[in-house]
């Protein structure tokens, strides 16, 4: 597959005033007293930002950076008044290099992709097993792009209490992706959606150490589950609407927040009680807001073979050229699976069947 002109925000090029401008020196300040912050939020050119650990800085990007996107996961050099206190405001002059860009595209042929959030370790797709009903095709993309983007995979099924999630299993644990299920608790008096602890704990394991970005469909639960791993998120849910099978957007803005500990490893005097700002953390969790597509426009399909190592290396073998989509003359895969034990062919046909699923999704056709 041939190279794609995907462009984005750092591609900008400034048309010169015609009024014409004076001379810039194309020396830069060194900013050596800069220190760093990580990017916790985004509202409007304004970035809050933790530095420290433990000092919130409200900034503004610096002139140079003006075209440049500056995203949730984000960790940038800071100078000016960093001491966080009410009206402060320091200024961006630097992103340091970035160790994963998680991308989308609005579809397949928009040329322009969009940055969701940076240096994440993990993707957590929330897929609810009914009310709405999951959406395999949704799932299948937001894998490729977390594969290209160099992230391991987490598929988080809600709702459990009212279907089973072993059709989901069948289809995403041959290729690797963990899958961890939750279910809902009977509501108390107030009608509130309450997560059964075991479920939620479940969860928290999975995400123990690592910098992890929730995404999901409006209205499957992805805000009641931050809730309750990081009760002081306090952010806003929504019911699903019985004639559309959607929710409703509740979630308007990505925004990490620092995931306490849970019960189990809480002393015996903290009761189970969340962790307040000061005490112990362990990892961070990403919440965006609710899409309902996920282009992949930006997705080469020798990055997504490369997610696969023990696929990757047969297709050496494969004719240039070669789709490995089903109805590729010659591909070394299909011999690969014909040439296997009788013991472990049904393995390497679900494999094999399921990456030429994630492949379709990238490219449109049938696999």
């Amino acid at each position: 597959m041939g190279h794609r002109d995907i462009r984005d925000e750092s591609d900008f090029k400034s048309r010169p005033s015609k009024r014409g401008s004076r001379p810039r020196t194309k020396q830069r300040p060194e900013h050596s007293d800069a220190v760093t912050g990580l990017v916790t939020g985004v509202d409007r050119g304004r970035y809050t930002l933790l530095v420290d650990e433990d000092v919130t800085v409200t900034a503004m990007k610096a002139r140079e950076l003006t075209r440049t996107r500056v995203v949730v996961g984000d960790r940038v050099d800071v100078v000016g008044d960093t001491s966080g206190g009410e009206g402060s405001l320091a200024r961006i002059v630097r992103i340091q290099e970035r160790t994963s860009t998680l991308r989308r595209t609005a579809d397949d042929t928009d040329p322009y992709e969009r940055i969701v959030v940076a240096n994440a370790d993990q993707l957590v797709i929330v897929t609810a097993l009914a009310q709405p009903e999951p959406r395999t095709g949704m799932i299948d993309r937001c894998v490729v792009a977390a594969y290209d983007a160099g992230m391991s995979v987490l598929l988080c099924l809600t709702k459990a209490d009212l279907a089973s999630p072993d059709h989901l299993r069948e289809l995403y644990e041959p290729l690797g992706v963990e899958v961890v299920v939750t279910r809902r608790a009977p509501s108390g008096d107030d009608g509130a959606v309450v997560l059964t602890p075991e479920s939620v704990e479940e969860v928290r394991d999975r995400l123990r150490g690592l910098a992890s970005v929730l995404v999901g469909h409006s209205g499957v639960g992805k805000s009641t589950l931050i809730n309750a791993l990081v009760p002081a998120a306090k952010r806003a849910t929504g019911v699903v609407n019985d004639v559309t099978g959607r929710g409703r957007h509740t979630s308007t803005s990505a925004v990490a927040l620092q995931l306490p500990v849970g019960a189990a490893e809480a002393g015996p005097e903290d009761d189970g009680a969340p962790a307040e700002p000061g005490e112990a953390f362990d990892g961070w969790v990403i919440d965006t807001p609710g899409v309902r597509s996920f282009g992949l426009a930006h997705v080469e399909v020798a990055h997504l073979l490369q997610a696969f190592e023990d696929l990757n290396e047969v297709a050496q073998e494969c004719p240039r050229g070669c789709t490995h989509l089903a109805d590729a003359p010659d591909c070394a895969l299909d011999d690969w699976v014909e040439a296997s034990p009788d013991d472990e062919r049904p393995a390497r046909a679900a494999r094999l069947a399921s990456f030429r699923r994630l492949l379709s999704s990238r490219t449109g056709s049938d696999a």
